[in-house]
C-alpha cells in the first residue's frame, strides 16, 4: 500500500532529511586516506543523535551500524569496521535518519584524493541520472518513468544499472511501497500522485550489472570487482513539482539541476 502524506508530515520528513544531508556534508569532510570506516560512522552516529535524531539503520533488520558505508566495487549495505580508507578510492556514504517520527533517506558517493577520469564519470553519470528520474517525479506520471529516465542517462553513458536493487517509498518506514526501480518502460507502474515520498536512487556500475551478496548478509558488491555509484534523495511529489527532501550543503549535488 502506498502512504501519501499531508503537508505537516512532509515538513516533517523535510526536517529528518535537512539532517540527512548535513550528516553527509558531515562525514564527507572527513573522508581521507587513513580513516576507518568504523570512524566515519562514529562521527555520523554522534553527529544524528546529538541533534536529537536517530540513525534509522541502528539494528534494522538486525544491521549492527549506524549508517552504510560502501568502498569501491561495494554498491550498497557495506558495513563499517576498521578498514581504512584509501586515495583514489570511491567511499558511497548511505544514511537514514528519524527525527520525530519521520524517517528520510539519502546517499552520496565522494572520491578520495585524486581519482581517474573514467571514475570521475561514473559519479557524473550516476548524479545525472539521479536528476533525470527526479525530473521525471511530477504529478500524473508513472514510477516507469522515474526508472525509464534513470537507465537512459545510465546505459547511453556506457554504464550499467544494478536491477536487483530498487529505490522505494519512505517516511512513516525505513523501506515502504512503491518500488522505484532504475530500469524500465516509461508510462508504466503506479502513478504519481500528490503526497507520495519516494526515494530515487540509482545503483550503478562501471562493468556489468551483476551483484553478489557477502556471507555478513548485507554487503552487496559488483560481480566483477568494477567500480560502484549510489546517489540517492527522498523526494515528495507536489503540484507544483517534485521536492528533495534531503538537500545536501558543502558537497555538489548535480541531481538537484531542474528542481523547484
Amino acid at each position: 500500500m502506498i502512504i501519501r502524506k499531508g503537508p505537516a508530515e512532509i515538513d516533517r520528513i523535510g526536517r529528518a532529511g535537512a539532517l540527512v544531508g548535513e550528516t553527509i556534508a558531515h562525514v564527507g569532510q572527513r573522508i581521507e586516506p587513513g580513516v576507518t570506516t568504523l570512524e566515519l560512522d562514529r562521527i555520523a552516529d554522534e553527529f544524528i543523535r546529538a541533534r536529537g535524531g536517530v540513525p534509522t539503520s541502528q539494528g534494522y533488520k538486525g544491521y549492527p551500524r549506524a549508517i552504510c558505508i560502501s568502498v569501491d566495487d561495494v554498491v550498497v549495505h557495506g558495513i563499517p569496521d576498521e578498514t581504512g580508507v584509501e586515495d583514489g578510492s570511491l567511499v558511497t556514504i548511505d544514511v537514514g535518519v528519524t527525527l520525530d517520527g519521520a524517517i528520510a533517506d539519502s546517499a552520496y558517493t565522494f572520491a578520495v584524493g585524486a581519482i581517474d577520469a573514467e571514475s570521475q564519470r561514473l559519479l557524473d553519470v550516476c548524479q545525472e541520472a539521479l536528476a533525470a528520474g527526479i525530473g521525471e517525479a511530477r504529478l500524473g506520471n508513472r514510477i516507469g518513468d522515474i526508472s525509464h529516465a534513470v537507465q537512459v542517462v545510465v546505459e547511453g553513458a556506457g554504464f550499467s544499472v544494478v536491477k536487483s536493487l530498487v529505490g522505494h517509498g519512505v517516511g512513516r518506514h525505513y523501506h515502504e511501497d512503491p518500488h522505484v526501480p532504475n530500469f524500465g518502460d516509461a508510462g508504466r507502474g503506479p502513478r504519481l500522485s500528490e503526497g507520495m515520498t519516494i526515494a530515487i536512487e540509482p545503483m550503478i556500475t562501471m562493468g556489468r550489472p551483476e551483484v553478489w551478496l557477502a556471507e555478513d548478509g548485507w554487503t552487496i558488491a559488483t560481480s566483477d570487482g568494477s567500480l560502484a555509484a549510489h546517489f540517492e534523495h527522498t523526494v515528495a511529489i507536489l503540484p507544483d513539482g517534485p521536492r528533495i527532501l534531503t538537500p545536501r550543503l558543502g558537497v555538489p549535488d548535480l541531481s538537484r539541476m531542474g528542481t523547484p
